[in-house]
């Protein structure tokens, strides 16, 4: 049977070996480890919100408990996962879907919208038609703002950037189940305007490209 005794010959107390072959160094790190999860376990919640990277309306997460008390109940944004807060799940469920719901609906008109776009971007060529530059996802990131549609350059799902001259149908991804087509023309300002794109071109503003190999304002 394990007890405990004083060291000898000067021993710390700390370095002791128990008469069953521990250590209080051993028996400290065995008492954390068999402890530890107790003080480490995550606070469970009920989100009210929807919460990117964590989850939407009625799920029941694990965090931290600081960022249950700084952020999430103070904000209104979760609940502490009592059988009271239980039973909202359901009814917070039907808000998730109805938020959804609208969102879906509002991503299929705005990827409506974007389909009717008919957008103008300069490259500059040399004299034998050579291109310089080229249009990346963050050149049409940039065509989309200027009519007034604010989209992340990651949303442009252009598999490579755009070096040659011509019209081009971009994807471009409004929601995770929507994706729009933005129709861009690419011209130079040395060439003629190709037939068919001039009405858009007259009709549009132009954009130039921003890349650093594009021609330069």
């Amino acid at each position: 049977m394990c007890c405990f005794g004083p060291a000898s010959d000067g021993q710390e107390i700390k370095d002791s070996p128990l008469p069953c072959g521990f250590s209080f160094d051993k028996l400290t790190r065995l008492f954390i480890g068999l402890f530890d999860p107790f003080f480490t376990m995550a606070t469970q919640v009920i989100l009210t919100a929807n919460i990117a990277g964590l989850g939407s309306e009625g799920d029941q997460v694990g965090v931290s408990d600081g960022y249950a008390r700084n952020f999430l109940l103070p904000q209104n944004k979760a609940l502490i996962a009592t059988p009271t807060a239980l039973r909202r799940i359901e009814s917070l469920k039907l808000l998730r879907a109805e938020r959804e719901r609208k969102d879906l609906e509002e991503a299929q008109e705005i990827a409506t919208k974007i389909s009717k776009l008919n957008s103008t971007v300069e490259l500059q060529t040399g004299e034998n038609g050579k291109v310089f530059g080229s249009v990346t996802n963050t050149d049409i990131a940039a065509a989309l703002a200027s009519r007034g549609f604010e989209f992340d350059r990651k949303a442009i799902l252009l598999d490579e950037p755009i070096k040659k001259l011509g019209t081009f149908e971009i994807p471009i991804r409004v929601h995770s189940q929507v994706n729009a087509t933005f129709k861009l023309n690419v011209v130079s300002p040395n060439l003629p305007t190709p037939t068919g794109v001039e009405a858009a071109a007259d009709a549009k503003p132009k954009a130039k490209a921003k890349t650093s190999k594009a021609k330069k304002a």
